[in-house]
């Protein structure tokens, strides 16, 4: 008999205040980093990698980097009145456990993240790396990070990385897109093409 997962929202009481955002709960004086699902709050000593999907050439993520750690983020449409986090949870737990990791589920400030050991191989050698992953419904969207480096099992390099993903905003758009479908990615304008000018 299988457990029932719920499918309620998690997202921390003050997430429409202080993050991570909908479009429509924030102003638009601040700069921010265009990704189209997703705008950023460029800070001192943040590096953005778009990671690219081979073959289509279509961004699936972005990678945060900064004080040591990475914050890869991922945005997916979901219902006006449903949540994701608890089911991909489950998900991931079952995913890591069936192939040899462990986890472990925590509470942060922004509700329950999975502290993970996965197997990865690493110049030939099976090890395992340190992952944390962690989750925030809103309306009609759901944000995922996974975070890897120290902040990964150090808690105050980790609220820092949660800092920066309670900066995000996030832009759904008005087209239908199927609940755990990706939300698009671009690379942001001052980016593309990447050319000089002024030299």
């Amino acid at each position: 008999m299988s457990e029932s997962i719920s499918e309620a929202k998690s997202a921390p009481s003050d997430r429409s205040t202080l993050g991570p955002f909908d479009e429509s709960e924030v102003s638009g004086v601040r700069p921010y980093v265009d990704l189209g699902s997703l705008k950023l709050i460029p800070r001192e000593g943040l590096n953005l990698r778009l990671e690219v999907e081979e073959g289509t050439g279509r961004v699936i993520a972005v990678a945060l980097d900064f004080q040591g750690s990475t914050l890869q983020v991922q945005v997916f449409a979901s219902t006006r009145s449903g949540g994701l986090w608890h089911e991909v949870r489950h998900q991931l737990s079952e995913q890591i456990a069936a192939q040899g990791g462990s986890v472990t589920e925590g509470l942060t400030e922004i509700g329950p993240d999975l502290l993970t050991r996965v197997p990865a191989m690493v110049e030939g050698k099976q090890v395992f790396q340190d992952v944390c992953f962690i989750g925030v419904d809103g309306p009609r969207w759901f944000l995922r990070g996974v975070i890897a480096g120290p902040a990964a099992v150090e808690a105050d390099k980790r609220a820092t990385m949660i800092e920066l993903f309670r900066d995000i905003v996030v832009v759904r758009g008005q087209q239908p897109v199927p609940p755990r479908e990706l939300l698009p990615l671009r690379v942001p304008e001052q980016a593309a093409g990447a050319t000089p000018t002024g030299a």
